[in-house]
């Protein structure tokens, strides 16, 4: 990997899939919490909490993005060659 802007690609791939995965943990939804229903979607989360979740999801990134970048900087998983011209 060279250069940042693969880095920073790589890293906001890994970002974006961290937060869907972290997105459903603790959500509670309006049914389950026995609220009312006043017009809105019965699974709409009460309080999804996505401060806690973005930070949440900066950290995991990094450290899912460090063991990425060590396995490709150190060649335990080799990444196919791309050749630079086409034919």
């Amino acid at each position: 990997m060279g250069g940042p802007i693969p880095l920073i690609a790589v890293y906001l791939t890994i970002w974006w899939t961290v937060l869907f995965a972290i997105l459903p943990i603790g959500v509670q939804s309006r049914a389950d919490a026995g609220l009312p229903n006043d017009g809105s979607d019965p699974g709409a989360p009460v309080d999804p909490k996505l401060k806690k979740k973005f930070i949440t999801t900066t950290w995991v990134s990094a450290i899912v993005f460090a063991l990425v970048w060590a396995c490709v900087q150190y060649h335990w998983v080799h990444l196919p060659t791309i050749p630079t011209t086409f034919r």
